[in-house]
């Protein structure tokens, strides 16, 4: 059974302004998306989920699932703040969705095999989704448990306009995850990656350290561990008093890895993360797209 990559696209509209400013950034106007859609078809993955707004649906239609319809079956999903099991109401006064792993949630319904999430705004690279589709793939049917991340190289995902927040890695021997500590301040200083610490220090680590740029292996159990994790997290009253708390994937991670009801293997990979940061950051993509397209590692049109 093929894998299925789910976007997460909820956040579209509040980052750009609305879908008309997905930005462009490849020789004919390829968004980001584009790229990582284009490889995931190439790793095996059999079908994309999207999850978005539903106030964007028609025009998500469009301008989005129309261009990849005739390469990859492709599902929507939505994302809705009032969207809580029972039991529990949205407070009045929020407007902010609940995070990325509610996000996930949404995809219980339509993904029944091993899955893969990652951000559409973010270009992952090729052998990111290489790695990814072939542990997805060579999971026996049924498999329930076992997860894994795509573990970027930190040395690979910096910005050259400023400081980048990052979850560092930690793995033990067999490269299972046993903890992510997001660090907000990590950038390369004379040559080496610097963060700082707990007590404002700065801390050197190798260019190989793991970070985990939101792009996760899941199996359908995941669902219902997050359905019943996401119950408790709604019952804590500063969860619900902060109308700015967020659900996690991260969170819901750690804790079925310090419950040991999960293993995550981190896959190590060569590819290059780049994003657009800051506004800055723009033409830097521009200018790295149009060199892997020079290379022949993507054709100059991809749909």
């Amino acid at each position: 059974m093929k894998p299925t990559l789910f976007l997460l696209a909820a956040g579209m509209g509040s980052r750009y302004g609305g879908l008309k400013q997905l930005d462009g950034l490849g020789p004919n106007g390829e968004t980001i998306m584009d790229y990582s859609i284009y490889d995931a078809i190439n790793a095996g993955f059999g079908k994309l989920v999207f999850v978005i707004r539903k106030d964007f649906e028609k025009d998500f239609r469009d301008k989005i699932i129309s261009k990849y319809e005739g390469h990859i079956p492709c599902e929507l999903v939505f994302q809705s703040i009032n969207d809580l099991p029972e039991g529990f109401t949205c407070p009045a006064d929020r407007t902010k969705p609940w995070g990325t792993n509610h996000a996930v949630m949404m995809g219980a319904d339509v993904i029944k095999e091993p899955f893969a999430v990652i951000n559409c705004d973010d270009f992952y690279g090729r052998d990111s989704f290489q790695v990814m589709g072939k542990f997805l793939s060579a999971l026996p049917e049924g498999s329930k448990n076992v997860y894994s991340m795509v573990g970027f190289r930190v040395g690979n995902t910096l910005s050259e306009s400023g400081t980048v927040s990052r979850g560092i890695c930690s793995t033990d021997s067999n490269h299972l995850l046993t903890s992510v500590v997001e660090r907000t301040k990590i950038q390369r200083i004379d040559g080496k990656v610097k963060y700082i610490d707990d007590n404002g220090e700065w801390v050197a680590t190798p260019d190989t350290t793991p970070v985990s740029m939101n792009f996760w292996g899941f199996t359908p159990d995941y669902f219902p561990y997050s359905e019943e994790f996401f119950k408790s997290f709604l019952s804590d009253p500063k969860n619900m008093e902060n109308l700015k708390s967020e659900f996690f994937i991260p969170l819901m991670v750690d804790k079925l890895i310090n419950d040991g009801t999960a293993t995550v293997e981190v896959l190590d990979t060569t590819s290059k993360w780049f994003g657009v940061t800051y506004p800055e950051d723009r033409q830097s993509v521009v200018d790295k797209i149009q060199a892997l397209v020079d290379a022949g590692e993507y054709p100059a049109k991809l749909f």
